[in-house]
């Protein structure tokens, strides 16, 4: 039987200073992510971080945090639920799919339990990260073969690769676009991609991120008939003292905002909306523009659930699929 395991990056439980210290100690303590030598890293994580971040972070999410619970996995469950019944469609036999968070819950051993326990022995692992950073699509898959390393019957494992570049992705980016800016009479003066953000030193080391990010860029460019000037590639979300890949999407909100030129902000990064995209973004980018001067800001959703993306989604699976389902 095959399963498909989407992977997301995570979310606490609650927007609680609890629940947020056990989300960003499990986070934080990712070699993957904060790469220092432990003897430095773990001190400081626990020393301060984990002693001061955790009620301010709780503070961002309940602004953004919904009745139904965390926006990500909201979406992100949604979203799995759209695919099973896309792909059950196209192959004549139920295929579940199943939510993953590489940090918080349903963690990725609770979603290999679920399929494996369900008859699932081909799994289809399909990281909802667009373009691979060592950080996110690294981690997650690490992870998945960590849990299933150690048992007796370990599944066949097949992975979505990096869609950066996918026909569907990038039609699925523009249709979104267009709706949000259609009620506009004039488009924005500069359309903002922002993407999250690396240690430069990351990429210096061989991590193929912002090559992946200009290529959706000008792919993005090119779908929406725009000139290269009309849009710019920046990084938020940075974290600490060390250089992060630039330009800063908060900087560049300033100084856009203090040059009165007129701002869309779209995070084709992020497949489903979250604290990044809601809170950083759509709210504090919006303080932070206008603080500056600005008068015309819109903050463009991610794809979430707009059906040309679901379709895509269905797109890329079934593409990895042949083979394994016998209508394919």
């Amino acid at each position: 039987m095959t399963g498909v395991i989407l992977l997301q990056l995570g979310t606490p439980d609650e927007p609680t200073p609890e629940a947020l210290r056990r989300y960003l100690r499990e986070f934080l303590s990712d070699r993957r992510v904060i790469d220092l030598n432990r003897a430095i890293w773990l001190p400081i994580l626990y020393g301060a971080v984990l002693r001061t971040r955790p009620k301010m972070s709780a503070a961002l999410y309940r602004k953004v945090w919904t009745p139904a619970g965390s926006p990500l996995l909201v979406t992100t469950t949604a979203q799995a639920a759209a695919l099973e019944q896309r792909l059950t469609a196209a192959a004549g036999e139920r295929i579940p799919v199943v939510v993953a968070m590489r940090y918080g819950r349903p963690s990725i051993a609770d979603a290999v339990e679920q399929l494996t326990a369900g008859g699932v022995d081909r799994l289809l692992a399909f990281p909802m990260y667009p373009q691979y950073a060592g950080a996110t699509t690294g981690s997650s898959l690490e992870r998945l073969f960590e849990v299933v390393a150690p048992k007796r019957v370990v599944p066949a494992i097949r992975v979505v690769p990096p869609y950066f570049d996918d026909a569907g992705y990038i039609n699925a980016l523009a249709a979104v676009a267009r709706d949000a800016l259609a009620p506009r009479e004039t488009l924005p003066g500069r359309l903002l991609l922002s993407f999250h953000g690396l240690p430069k030193r990351y990429v210096v080391e061989g991590d193929p991120y912002p090559e992946h990010c200009d290529s959706t860029a000008r792919l993005l460019t090119r779908a929406l008939n725009l000139s290269p000037e009309q849009i710019q590639v920046v990084y938020q979300s940075r974290f600490g003292r060390e250089v992060w890949l630039q330009p800063y999407t908060d900087k560049t909100l300033e100084e856009l905002g203090g040059a009165g030129v007129s701002v869309a902000v779209m995070c084709p990064g992020f497949t489903a909306d979250c604290l990044e995209t809601l809170e950083e973004i759509r709210l504090r980018g919006a303080e932070q523009f206008h603080a500056a001067g600005g008068k015309d800001f819109v903050a463009i959703p991610c794809l979430n659930e707009h059906p040309v993306w679901l379709d895509a989604m269905a797109t890329l699976a079934l593409r990895e699929l042949r083979g394994w389902i016998d209508k394919i």
